[in-house]
């Protein structure tokens, strides 16, 4: 018989001093080298390993116990009586308070140029098409106090000059010019049961102008409700969600696609362009590129060379 995700969280959490969530009995089974015997190709591997447990406990010949619920956590069903009491409670404030210390110790900013380096540079977002962001900076704006959720934290675009020619991109001027495509991003640093209506929300707002709209974060809470939650949202209101992965940018994912919107809100651009000059610039720098068919990439946010080095200079702290 092959070895299962199923025997995998066994063999872990024979050994474990506690309940662990799906990515935690994952990250041990790893240190046992564990993994080498289940035959799993997904960049994702500890989803998959949850969603088997997460089954496996509605049987009534389960082997396994849930604890919890944000996250849920996993223990054998024959060492229940070892869990102390009130472990959750005193687990996740445990975790909420080195959350909070890690994730003040840098600034939600720093995350704009990974997200410059994602859109631009991964195959499933935009089905690999080159994506320029512009960050747009909220304490130059008029009136802030009337613009506080209309200012995505970046904008993007994507334009065909590279990859159409000359004489298409001419006639596209004469036609239905739906060849650019708008994007708008709020980045928030976390995303957890406390925040995520506040969060999701403000990127409804600050993305309602742009063809497509998207809320990134470098960590959710792992917990099945809030994704549920968050779907669901994704689903009634169009904004995507992504997530990005420091450990490996490259394996960033989009746990959820934006909804495509085939008309900009013009009124909504108009009023940026009055209150921002970074977003009016972003504009004007774009009709400069569609006409001279080249994108000035010195006009948008830099590409890194390297995320990696940047991310452990910045984020590792």
């Amino acid at each position: 018989m092959s070895y299962t995700f199923i025997d995998f969280a066994r063999e872990v959490l024979l050994d474990a001093k506690q309940p662990l969530t799906p990515q935690q009995i994952w990250e041990a089974g790893c240190q046992k080298a564990l993994n080498k015997k289940v035959n799993s190709t997904g960049k994702t591997p500890w989803s998959t390993l949850g969603a088997r447990l997460y089954g496996d406990v509605r049987n009534d010949n389960t082997k396994f116990i849930k604890i919890g619920s944000g996250p849920a956590r996993f223990f054998l069903k024959s060492r229940e009586s070892e869990i102390p009491d009130n472990f959750i409670e005193n687990i996740e404030a445990i975790e909420h308070s080195t959350s909070s210390s890690v994730q003040s110790q840098w600034h939600e900013r720093s995350l704009h140029p990974l997200v410059s380096y994602f859109v631009y540079s991964s195959p499933t977002f935009g089905h690999g098409k080159a994506i320029f962001t512009k960050t747009i900076f909220h304490e130059k704006s008029k009136k802030p106090g009337y613009s506080e959720w209309n200012h995505p934290d970046l904008v993007g675009f994507y334009l065909p000059s590279e990859d159409w020619h000359d004489n298409l991109i001419e006639f596209n001027k004469v036609s239905d010019n739906n060849t650019l495509r708008l994007f708008s991003f709020e980045v928030k640093k976390e995303i957890t049961k406390a925040n995520y209506r506040e969060s999701f929300f403000q990127a409804v707002s600050n993305s309602s102008w742009a063809h497509e709209g998207y809320l990134i974060t470098a960590s959710i809470q792992e917990d099945g409700d809030l994704l549920s939650e968050l779907q669901r949202l994704s689903m009634s209101f169009g904004i995507g969600i992504v997530h990005l992965d420091l450990e490996d940018l490259d394996a960033s994912s989009i746990l959820f696609a934006a909804k495509i919107k085939n008309q900009l809100d013009w009124e909504t651009m108009n009023k940026l362009s009055r209150q921002n000059e970074d977003f009016a610039n972003f504009l004007k720098n774009i009709k400069i590129d569609f006409d001279s068919k080249r994108i000035h990439k010195n006009e948008y946010d830099k590409i890194l060379d390297g995320p990696e080095e940047y991310i452990k200079k910045n984020l590792s702290k």
